[in-house]
């Protein structure tokens, strides 16, 4: 897997101050999409060991909230492969901090068992996250008011929830 960007003390893509990694590869392409070089996943940087050790250091501060997941899309199956060893170590480490996710996959029916996204490590990997964002950037329903998402159809999803019950909450 590759990523595009790390934003290190962000505070736009998750509450509180957090680390954000930003992924390659993305077939969702939505029309308006405010970072189109992701969608390729040979865009940017190999995220190897030592790019992992530097964000996991990057989460030591008491005041870092957590870590957030962009893209690209996280949840391209290739990208899931990668992710999920990755997780968990950050869990491993700092089981206090939350991790967001962005996706424009839906979760209740891209990322459930028989969705175009559902990967031997879907499960696992949202066992990992705290907080999903999902669907797509539709331009026609943006609205720059919304808290943690592009536009209206968007959710932010509390998956601990959606795991435990099998109901969507959202938080916002």
């Amino acid at each position: 897997m590759n990523y595009s960007a790390i934003k290190y003390y962000d505070i736009a893509n998750g509450t509180g101050v957090r680390t954000t990694l930003f992924v390659s590869g993305c077939r969702n392409h939505c029309e308006g999409c405010f970072q189109p070089e992701t969608w390729d996943f040979c865009h940017g940087d190999p995220f190897d060991g030592e790019v992992q050790e530097k964000i996991l250091e990057s989460l030591k501060p008491e005041y870092i909230k957590g870590l957030t997941l962009l893209g690209g899309d996280p949840f391209e199956p290739e990208n899931q492969e990668a992710l999920v060893p990755f997780l968990k170590k950050v869990k491993e480490r700092f089981p206090e901090k939350n991790i967001w996710a962005y996706t424009g996959y839906v979760l209740d029916k891209d990322l459930v068992g028989g969705g175009k996204c559902h990967t031997k490590d879907t499960e696992e990997m949202l066992r990992q996250i705290d907080v999903l964002v999902d669907g797509p950037f539709l331009m026609a329903q943006k609205d720059i008011t919304l808290k943690f998402k592009g536009s209206a159809n968007q959710r932010v999803i509390d998956v601990k929830y959606f795991l435990e019950q099998g109901n969507i909450v959202t938080l916002m």
